[in-house]
C-alpha cells in the first residue's frame, strides 16, 4: 500500500529525525537515503528523456515513490508491533 505524503509531512518526519538523531542514528541515515533516492528519481526524468533511455523510467518512478513506500512499510510494522516508529506521531 502506498501512503500519500505531502511535503509538510516529509519535513515533519525529517525534523523529528534530526531532533532525535542521537537516539536513532540508523533511522536518521536511512531516511536520508530514502530522500536521496526520491530526489534522484525526480531529477532522473530529464536526462532519461534527453538521452532516450526509456528503460530508466520505471526506476525513476519507483524512486519517486520511495518515501511513500518506506512510510507505508513502517506504518504496517508499527501497527503489527514489530518495529516502533515514534516519528509517526502516535506515541506521544
Amino acid at each position: 500500500m502506498i501512503t500519500r505524503l505531502t511535503l509538510s509531512e516529509l519535513q515533519r518526519i525529517k525534523q523529528w529525525l534530526v531532533a532525535h538523531r542521537e537516539e536513532h542514528p540508523v533511522e536518521y541515515n536511512l531516511w536520508d537515503a530514502v530522500l536521496t533516492v526520491w530526489l534522484i528519481g525526480w531529477l532522473g526524468w530529464l536526462p532519461a528523456l534527453t538521452l532516450d533511455m526509456e528503460w530508466l523510467f520505471p526506476f525513476c518512478f519507483a524512486a519517486m515513490l520511495s518515501p511513500s513506500l518506506y512510510v507505508g512499510w513502517r506504518e504496517r510494522a508499527d501497527a503489527a508491533h514489530r518495529l516502533r516508529c515514534d516519528w509517526l506521531g502516535r506515541h506521544g
